[in-house]
C-alpha cells in the first residue's frame, strides 16, 4: 500500500439540525403503541453500534456526540472478524498487517506472525474515519444525530416516567448553540472511561489508564519499512505495566503507550518507546499528539434501572493486549437489541431484563477471555523478566496459533493437552532463565540514569 496522503479515506459529515420536536416528546413510558424512545450518548463504536441496532428495531434513537469531527486516540488495530460481523468497508482499512514484531527490554525480538493463518491479516484504522462510518450508518438506519454535550441526567421517579438527558448542543466547531432536553426511555451510556452517564446513575469507580500517542508522519522510504509491519516494545523504559507500540497507518505511523501506575510520568514513557524505535522513526513529522483515558477493569454495576454501559464506559477493554475497539461494537449492538426485543415483547425495558439479555449474554461469551487476558497480565507485565519470558513465549508457534485463533475470530479456542503441557513447562523454564535477563537490564537501566 503506498503511502501517499491521497490513498486516505475521509471522515464522513453529517449535517442533522436538531429541532425542538426532534428534542422532547411526551412523557408516557408504558405501553409498545409507540416506538421505544432512547437516548445513546457517545458516538464511538459501542455508541453507533447501539444506535444503529436500536434504529433498524424502529426505535426512536438520539444519539449524542459532543465531537462528532474527533476520534479517540487508538491504535487502530481491529480482528479480522470484525470486518464481517459489522460489515466495515475494505477501502476503509489503511494498512494490512501481516508482520507483527515484539521486542523485549533487552531488545531480543520475536516475529509474531510465523503462525499467522494464510491470507490472514490485522486490519489498521484510524478511529475519525471507522467511526464516522459507524455513526453515518446509524443515521441511515434512522438515528437522529445531535452533536452535543450531556451535562446531567435526571433519573425518573417511578417506573413509568422518562429519563430526562440534559446537554449543550453544539456545532462542527464545537461552539455552544443552545441546551436541549430529551425525554427517553432508555438510555445507553457509550461516552467512555470518564463516563458521565455512569456517575450520574451511581454506577461505581474504576481504574484507569492513560494512553498517549503520537501520529508520525515519515519519509517515504521509512514509511515503506512499516508498509505490513506493526511492533510492540516492552520493558520499564516503556511503560510499567503495559507495552508501547508502532501501528502503520495510512500516511503515518501511531507511536505510543500507556500506563495505570505512572500516569505523571506519561511524557517520559512516551521518550522512551521513540528512543526505543531510534532509527526507524527518525526524520518524521508528529502531526497530532493526542492522550486519552481507558478502563482497567469492567465497572461494578454496568446496568442500574434502565440505563446501560457499553464499551469503554462498562470497561471493556482487555488489561493484556489493550484491545477495545471490537468489543465496544460488539457490547453496543447487544445492548440495543436487548432493549428492542425487550420492548418488542412486554412494552417496557427493565433492569431484569437488560441484565438477562444483555449482561448474561456478554458475560457467558467474553468473561472467561477478559479474566484469563487480566492473568496474562499479571504475570507477564510485573517486571523486565517477565517482560523478557513473555517475548520468548511470543516466538513459540503453538503460542502463535493459539494466539491468532482467538484474536482472528474472537473465540476462545480449547487447548491440545500435550501442547498445553509443553507450553506451562517451557513457560516455567522461560521465567527462571529471564529472571537473570531481567534483573540484568533493569541493573543496566539504573546505570543509565545515573551516568
Amino acid at each position: 500500500m503506498a503511502p501517499a496522503a491521497a490513498c486516505c479515506p475521509s471522515p464522513a459529515r453529517l449535517a442533522v439540525s436538531c429541532s425542538a420536536s426532534s428534542s422532547s416528546s411526551s412523557a408516557s413510558v408504558s405501553g409498545s403503541s409507540r416506538p421505544l424512545r432512547v437516548a445513546v450518548v457517545g458516538g464511538g463504536p459501542a455508541g453507533a453500534s447501539a444506535a444503529e441496532a436500536l434504529a433498524s428495531s424502529g426505535a426512536r434513537t438520539f444519539l449524542l456526540e459532543r465531537s462528532p469531527a474527533g476520534a479517540k486516540p487508538c491504535g487502530g488495530a481491529i480482528p479480522l472478524c470484525m470486518l464481517d460481523e459489522f460489515a466495515i468497508p475494505r477501502d476503509l482499512v489503511d494498512r494490512r498487517v501481516t508482520r507483527m514484531r515484539v521486542l523485549s527490554p533487552s531488545n531480543l525480538a520475536a516475529d509474531f506472525s510465523r503462525a499467522l493463518p494464510p491470507g490472514a491479516h490485522i486490519p489498521m484504522l484510524r478511529r475519525e474515519v471507522l467511526d464516522s462510518f459507524l455513526r453515518r450508518r446509524a443515521a441511515e438506519a434512522g438515528a437522529e444525530l445531535v452533536p452535543g454535550l450531556v451535562t446531567s441526567l435526571s433519573l425518573p421517579a417511578g417506573p413509568a416516567d422518562p429519563y430526562r438527558v440534559h446537554y449543550i448542543s453544539s456545532s462542527d466547531g464545537g461552539q455552544g448553540q443552545g441546551r436541549g432536553v430529551l425525554e427517553v426511555d432508555a438510555v445507553v451510556g457509550a461516552d467512555g472511561a470518564n463516563s458521565r452517564v455512569a456517575r450520574e446513575v451511581g454506577a461505581g469507580d474504576y481504574s484507569t489508564a492513560i494512553a498517549f500517542q503520537e501520529r508520525i508522519r515519515l519519509p517515504d522510504a521509512a514509511m515503506a519499512y512499516y508498509d505490513d509491519l506493526a511492533e510492540m516494545y516492552v520493558g520499564g523504559d516503556v511503560s510499567p505495566d503495559f507495552y508501547g507500540w508502532v501501528f502503520p497507518k495510512c500516511d503515518h505511523v501511531a507511536v505510543g503507550t500507556g500506563t495505570v501506575a505512572a500516569k505523571p510520568e506519561i511524557k517520559r514513557l512516551q521518550s522512551g518507546i521513540r528512543a526505543r524505535a531510534g532509527p526507524k522513526v527518525a526524520g518524521g513529522r508528529v502531526v497530532k499528539v493526542e492522550a486519552h483515558p481507558i478502563p482497567e477493569h469492567p465497572r461494578p454495576r454496568r446496568v442500574v434501572g434502565r440505563v446501560a454501559l457499553v464499551g469503554d464506559a462498562a470497561g471493556y477493554v482487555t488489561r493484556c493486549s489493550g484491545e477495545g475497539i471490537y468489543f465496544a461494537a460488539k457490547s453496543g449492538r447487544l445492548c440495543g437489541r436487548a432493549m428492542a426485543e425487550e420492548w418488542a415483547r412486554t412494552g417496557a425495558v427493565t433492569e431484569a431484563g437488560l441484565r438477562r439479555g444483555y449482561l448474561r449474554r456478554w458475560d457467558d461469551e467474553y468473561l472467561l477471555m477478559f479474566r484469563f487476558l487480566d492473568l496474562l497480565q499479571r504475570v507477564f507485565y510485573g517486571g523486565n523478566a517477565g517482560r523478557e519470558a513473555l517475548v520468548e513465549m511470543c516466538a513459540d508457534e503453538y503460542v502463535q496459533r493459539r494466539t491468532f485463533e482467538s484474536y482472528l475470530y474472537k473465540r476462545m479456542v480449547p487447548g491440545e493437552p500435550w501442547g498445553d503441557l509443553r507450553l506451562l513447562w517451557r513457560t516455567v523454564g522461560s521465567m527462571v532463565r529471564c529472571g537473570v535477563i531481567g534483573r540484568e537490564v533493569e541493573r543496566l537501566r539504573r546505570l543509565e540514569l545515573q551516568a
